[in-house]
């Protein structure tokens, strides 16, 4: 019996040979029987009732309509509402912050406090994402989230807001986030089965990049009617998305952590990507990669300066990663990786160091603009075979806390490579900076096929071996 899955009964008529004593012994073993009618001569047809464990589920849908099953929908739609309203939030926070101060360094320290309660809470995080039901997890972080969007929205109404007030709620809304976002990743495995998952992740990463590209202009657009809107607009967001996910219905059963709380438990997530070389050559890759290859950073700098652009030419650049990587998405998703995933992850990553190279040089717009599409398409390649490998290759009731692990280090990686990027233009310019990661990122392709043959011999996405 699965616990907290409900029985059903199932009705099974057997056509037996022989004597009325073997209903009898039937009876004895399996519950109710019957004898129906119509039977034909020297056949006995007995009915019986047995209860058996079944998910409450409907079955599991073909892998080609993964996007048809309701289930998945559901899941997809929660996914895409819960991302549109954080990026509308911080396009708020980010416009309010700056109307209050007029000072940049308070806009980077919002992106601090951001990201700080994802590194301070990530044992914690996960450890509860394995432990409780992650739909009730998903689904409060969420409903807070509202909650803490309607009290800025009402703060900005009244003109109350300052900026202390903006730094609390946006700690507030990062540790809601940092409990929120591996536990969202985590459900995902429970919604699909294993073969559709890489399917499901790469249509699951499109809901991300197509809130990462309509979100701004949303909150851009609402906030001409004042920061008060926009973080209504955010709070109805969160809110539909915890709707649709108190409405998951899980196919497979899922195994909870029932270990005491314990030092090993706590940092059980790092030791098991330490022990799968797999996981380990994986994670490690997309964090170097995108570490060194920040070059989305400078991006105000070659818009102005090099490409002699205007801001809407700093747009397009904006958006082109997005695009690229929402259309690889969307292919994916049609045609997943069925072989050599590890060496596709690894020509992946070093066709993004080599868009990275050519954006460095280029002095043309739709050059530059083509480098960050291919940018943007090579790196969801890398995204979608480390987060199918990620939730493949990890036992369920461990999913939470792996999974709080690879969070923090993609959040490193974007937030340590923003920080590099204007640091080493500082030392050689915007082109010498972005020509170095590219190469970088090159040399960590030739350096991790050495350390983790592993990765580069894997070939299947859902075989289970690590």
């Amino acid at each position: 019996m699965f616990r907290g899955v409900p029985c059903a009964s199932v009705r099974i008529c057997i056509h037996v040979p022989g004597p009325p004593a073997l209903e009898s012994s039937l009876c004895a073993r399996y519950g109710t029987i019957g004898r129906s009618t119509g039977c034909t001569s020297g056949a006995a047809p007995l009915c019986f009732s047995a209860s058996m464990s079944t998910p409450a589920t409907v079955p599991a849908v073909e892998p080609d309509s993964v996007f048809g099953d309701p289930i998945f929908r559901r899941y997809w739609f929660a996914r895409l509402c819960t991302t549109i309203g954080y990026q509308i939030f911080t396009v708020a926070v980010g416009w309010q912050m700056y109307d209050l101060t007029r000072d940049p360094l308070m806009l980077g320290m919002v992106g601090l406090v951001q990201f700080l309660p994802s590194v301070v809470l990530i044992l914690m995080s996960g450890h509860v994402a394995d432990r409780f039901d992650r739909r009730r997890i998903v689904r409060t972080c969420q409903a807070l989230e509202a909650v803490i969007a309607v009290a800025m929205a009402v703060a900005s109404f009244a003109g109350w807001v300052n900026r202390e007030h903006i730094f609390l709620f946006v700690a507030l809304i990062g540790a809601t986030r940092a409990f929120e976002t591996p536990t969202l990743q985590a459900l995902l495995p429970g919604v699909v089965t294993p073969r559709q998952l890489p399917r499901a992740v790469a249509l699951a990463s499109s809901a991300g990049q197509t809130a990462i590209i309509i979100g701004p202009a949303i909150g851009g657009f609402a906030y001409v009617a004042g920061p008060g809107v926009v973080y209504a607009l955010s709070a109805t967001l969160f809110a539909i998305a915890a709707i649709l996910v108190s409405g998951l219905t899980l196919r497979q059963a899922v195994q909870r952590l029932t270990a005491p709380v314990s030092i090993k438990t706590l940092f059980a997530g790092f030791a098991y990507i330490r022990s799968r070389p797999v996981l380990l050559g994986a994670v490690s890759l997309d964090l170097f990669a995108v570490l060194l290859g920040g070059a989305t950073a400078l991006l105000p700098i070659y818009a102005r300066d090099i490409l002699h652009t205007g801001p809407w030419g700093l747009g397009l650049l904006r958006s082109s990663p997005a695009i690229g990587a929402l259309a690889m998405a969307l292919w994916l998703a049609r045609h997943p990786l069925n072989r050599r995933a590890g060496q596709v992850m690894f020509g992946a990553v070093a066709l993004f160091g080599t868009a990275t190279l050519v954006f460095g040089v280029s002095h043309w717009l739709p050059l530059s603009m083509g480098a960050l599409v291919v940018l943007g398409a090579s790196d969801m390649i890398s995204v979608v075979v480390r987060s199918t490998l990620v939730q493949l290759d990890t036992p369920d009731d461990m999913r939470g806390r792996v999974g709080a692990v690879n969070s923090v280090f993609i959040g490193a990686s974007n937030q340590l490579g923003e920080f590099e990027s204007g640091v080493t233009a500082a030392l050689l310019g915007p082109v010498g900076a972005v020509i170095l990661g590219g190469a970088g990122t090159l040399l960590v392709v030739a350096v991790w096929m050495r350390l983790f043959p592993a990765l580069a011999a894997r070939d299947r996405l859902h075989d289970h071996h690590a």
